[in-house]
């Protein structure tokens, strides 16, 4: 059954319980479901300098599963320095990254540590929100506004 509301828009009816993606639909109440979105683009600050020297800025990262985050514990190198988690969880997590072959752990390694802090943000931003915005308010006017995380370059945003 649908359901005409304010201003001639059209709702289908709730589907039966709620869950992630779920979200209610402007002026009537009711839910309505979005696709749910696993892989996110980004632009690195600095950019990834491979061995010719080529910059690599633009990549992409997925939604990290409960495996993502227990495979790097029995890694060796995480267990002698834990600092190195990050490393390996981003490694198996940024899907790709300009035009290179592949993406692991050694390619994180070797990243700026500006580009190594904002994939650490960004990965805590898509994993616990399930979006690249954040909610900011103007230091001058307090005027609240959102800000787009993913395409952020040293200096903006």
């Amino acid at each position: 059954m649908r359901r005409e509301g304010p201003g001639g828009a059209v709702a289908s009816p709730p589907a039966a319980g709620s869950g992630p993606g779920s979200v209610l639909g402007p002026g009537f109440g009711e839910e309505r479901r979005e696709p749910l979105r696993t892989e996110f683009e980004f632009e690195l600050p600095r950019g990834y300098v491979d061995e010719s020297g080529t910059v690599h800025r633009r990549g992409a990262m997925r939604l990290a599963t409960a495996r993502d985050e227990l495979v790097p514990l029995r890694d060796v190198r995480v267990r002698e320095n834990p600092a190195y988690l990050s490393v390996v969880l981003l490694g198996r997590v940024v899907t790709r990254l300009g035009t290179l072959p592949s993406v692991h752990d050694g390619t994180v390694e070797n990243m700026f540590a500006s580009d190594l802090a904002f994939l650490q943000d960004f990965y805590r931003q898509i994993n616990a929100e399930g979006h690249t915005r954040a909610a900011v308010a103007c230091p001058h006017c307090s005027e609240s506004f959102e800000v787009e995380l993913a395409g952020s370059r040293l200096g903006e945003s």
